[in-house]
């Protein structure tokens, strides 16, 4: 039987403590113990279903995280307070002083100035490699290399990660795959594919709203316990917990999210189609012309389509500006940074989320300084949004 990502959160049974259909909300920091020998045992790992403190464990966190792990198909999830905690917690949580990474060039450039940056504190080394060569991913490891860290969908190129090929990889050296599934919430199911964690920023798709920041790190249940471990857990010492009120409400916006990836999914074809037939050069996967687009059909979940995510060369940022100015007074959407909105979202990633990659690395990456990157919405009228779009590009002289 097909893994139904819908079905799983579908399936939750998760109740309020007076039999509400609605979990109930808890602000406490700290909880109590009957027994002080139950307290003991909690601080030691040793008390199921007890809590003891919320940077540790909240039931409202706990809520929003058995639901990630369900839809994820993960024994344990947990959740931060963004996705850049849930990045960096993982991150840290698996390397040690003079360890090594190899990870996809083309990420996030948050991740990207953690990894190339932040890092350098530690003497930890990143390797960037194209994470479509199979061989270049595997000829970067070293004796040293803790993880490979990519993201399904890369942002903001959309390229595609060969999940199992990746996991083939990390088992034969005996180390991790890390995966960011933020950009393809249900399409693609990682962990089910050989990755061993998997992250997400919840603030985008899954959250769906632009009203909250919060992340996600899925995986088993060894992995989440030595996260949160009193002693040692990255997760617990460094406190990237999210608040419980916000808990509460990604989890109602997640019984949505089945009908939201769908209509994202179908809008974004419908323009990346718009746009490639009047001759942009135009980047989705959704599209044959896309040099990923069977490999993520054969790794991804039916009924959700490729995702809401589009970029279009304009080739100049000039240009990119101007359009992106128009679209805006023209009630395309707006621009903004962030994805995952029920309005369209467009910005010029190198002048923008990708800021943080040195100009040298974005051109070797293949970033041009005219990409625009889309967050399709949820327009009803997706013909009626292409009108609009399509007299920008005739103002900016890139359409006759």
């Amino acid at each position: 039987m097909k893994f139904d990502p819908a079905s799983q959160i579908q399936d939750l049974r998760q109740f309020g403590e007076y039999g509400d259909v609605n979990p109930s909300i808890c602000d406490s920091a700290t909880f109590t113990f009957m027994q002080a020998k139950t307290m003991v045992d909690t601080f030691h790992g040793e008390a199921e279903g007890c809590f003891l403190y919320s940077r540790h464990w909240n039931p409202s966190n706990k809520y929003l995280a058995d639901a990630m792990a369900a839809m994820e198909g993960t024994e344990a999830g947990w959740v931060t307070g963004s996705g850049m905690g849930a990045i960096t917690s993982t991150i840290l949580h698996l390397i040690s002083c003079g360890d090594h990474i190899v990870s996809s060039i083309t990420t996030y450039g948050g991740t990207f100035a953690f990894l190339a940056n932040y890092l350098k504190k530690f003497n930890v080394q990143v390797s960037f490699v194209d994470i479509t060569d199979l061989k270049a991913v595997e000829a970067a490891i070293r004796p040293n290399t803790r993880m490979i860290y990519t993201e399904t969908m890369t942002n903001p190129l959309l390229q595609i990660s060969d999940i199992p090929a990746l996991a083939a990889i990390a088992n034969k050296h005996e180390i991790k795959l890390v995966v960011d599934n933020t950009f393809t919430p249900m399409i693609v199911s990682p962990a089910r594919l050989g990755a061993h964690i998997v992250v997400y920023s919840l603030t985008k798709f899954v959250n769906g709203k632009n009203d909250c920041v919060a992340g996600a790190i899925c995986s088993t249940n060894e992995f989440i316990n030595s996260m949160i471990d009193v002693n040692d857990g990255t997760a617990m010492l460094l406190g990237p917990v999210l608040d419980p009120y916000r808990s509460s409400s990604i989890l109602k916006n997640m019984h949505t999210l089945h009908i939201r990836m769908k209509q994202h999914s179908y809008n974004a074809a419908y323009l990346a189609e718009r746009f490639e037939a009047a001759g942009l050069r135009t980047i989705y996967p959704g599209l044959p012309s896309h040099p990923g687009h069977d490999l993520l059909k054969s790794m991804m979940n039916p009924q959700f389509g490729f995702g809401g995510m589009i970029a279009i060369d304009l080739d100049t940022s000039e240009k990119a500006s101007i359009f992106m100015e128009d679209m805006e007074a023209n009630d395309v959407g707006y621009l903004a940074v962030s994805l995952g909105y029920f309005k369209t979202l467009f910005s010029n990633s190198g002048k923008s989320t990708s800021s943080e990659v040195p100009d040298e690395v974005q051109r070797e990456m293949g970033l041009s300084e005219g990409l625009v990157r889309y967050s399709v919405g949820l327009d009803n009228d997706i013909e009626r949004s292409w009108m609009k779009i399509e007299s920008s590009l005739k103002k900016v002289g890139v359409l006759k």
